[in-house]
């Protein structure tokens, strides 16, 4: 069996708090965790360091839970999907339309990706959003692409972003964008030696919002 490496999160990644999320939904569908393992090709062990926030996932693990799961991520950054709100005011505290950089909701994945959602609350249809890449850091394993449902819309900040959709490959340096099918199996990376900041939004993702038997 291959999974991702299990190592728990940097001193500057903290734990993102979504393990109660994942558990309680797992628990409530009656699904075990060797069952819920089996089905994204992971470890029991490894699902079970996440849910107690030892670990953060991968970001294809973390498609892949939330998806077995018939989850939206908007659902995981939701304040009441954590199990601590941690250091970070409720966004119900700020009425404003507009979200400041230390209130914004984050998810710390695995290897030093990094997801902030740039709205105040959780949009039913789109997610905006500033994504950072570590240097050394990837989507998932070279051998490994992502699908989910929705198109992408990206736009590069800073960095070298490594880019693979289907059998294509690019590299996004500052100022490029770019904009994909996410049905496609993709993969993403930082190139280099400087990390890579990018703004990001998913439009539709909800449409691979499933549970399967």
């Amino acid at each position: 069996m291959t999974e991702p490496a299990a190592s728990a999160p940097p001193a500057d990644h903290p734990p993102s708090h979504i393990g109660r999320r994942l558990r309680d939904r797992r628990e409530a569908l009656g699904i075990s965790l060797r069952e819920i393992a089996r089905r994204i090709g992971v470890s029991a062990s490894l699902v079970s360091q996440i849910e107690r926030d030892r670990v953060n996932p991968s970001v294809s693990t973390l498609y892949s839970l939330a998806r077995e799961l018939g989850l939206n991520m908007g659902d995981l950054f939701d304040p009441d999907g954590s199990a601590s709100a941690g250091d970070r005011r409720p966004f119900s505290a700020t009425p404003a339309p507009y979200v400041v950089p230390e209130e914004r909701s984050v998810i710390n994945l695995e290897s030093g990706v990094v997801w902030e959602r740039l709205t105040p609350e959780r949009e039913p249809t789109v997610e905006f959003l500033r994504v950072t890449y570590d240097v050394g850091s990837e989507s998932c394993p070279a051998d490994s692409l992502v699908t989910h449902g929705g198109r992408e819309y990206a736009y590069v900040i800073s960095g070298r972003l490594g880019v693979r959709i289907d059998f294509e490959e690019y590299c996004l340096e500052p100022g490029y964008s770019i904009t994909f099918d996410a049905t496609s199996p993709h993969r993403l990376w930082a190139i280099g030696d400087e990390p890579v900041v990018a703004i990001w939004v998913v439009v539709g993702r909800q449409s691979d919002t499933r549970v399967k038997d």
